[in-house]
């Protein structure tokens, strides 16, 4: 297989990702809404209720996203834990959405979230 033709792009920020698009020429309207679906952030979330957790988890897989949480978590053996939310900045946002239409204590995760990814380059 002749692999000259492919580059692997390392893209860390937002600014990295928009300027990585704009170099292929992309449409420039289109760049800010690229440019966020080319950066996968990890994010931790610690000592969440476990049954919070769980429905983080649901909501984010249902955007292709992921969350790592302990093995026994479904067990809900122990009361609270630390996660690892795992998505592209676009996916983050629609989970922040998501998580916006449940009980009270989620719509805070979402709120704190919003806020937290506001502060992401």
């Amino acid at each position: 297989m002749n692999t000259d033709g492919f580059e692997l792009i390392k893209v860390n920020t937002l600014k990295d990702a928009k300027k990585e698009i704009e170099k292929i020429g992309s449409d420039k309207y289109s760049i800010d809404i690229m440019a966020p679906k080319a950066i996968t952030k990890i994010i931790k979330l610690k000592k969440v209720l476990l049954q919070d957790a769980i429905i983080i988890k649901q909501d984010m897989l249902s955007i292709g996203g992921e969350v790592a949480v302990p093995r026994n978590t479904f067990e809900l053996k122990e009361k609270e834990a630390d996660i690892l939310i795992i998505g592209t900045i676009s996916q983050h946002r629609i989970l922040i959405d998501k998580l916006k239409r449940h009980y009270p204590r989620i719509k805070k995760i979402a709120e704190n979230l919003e806020i937290f990814l506001k502060g992401i380059k």
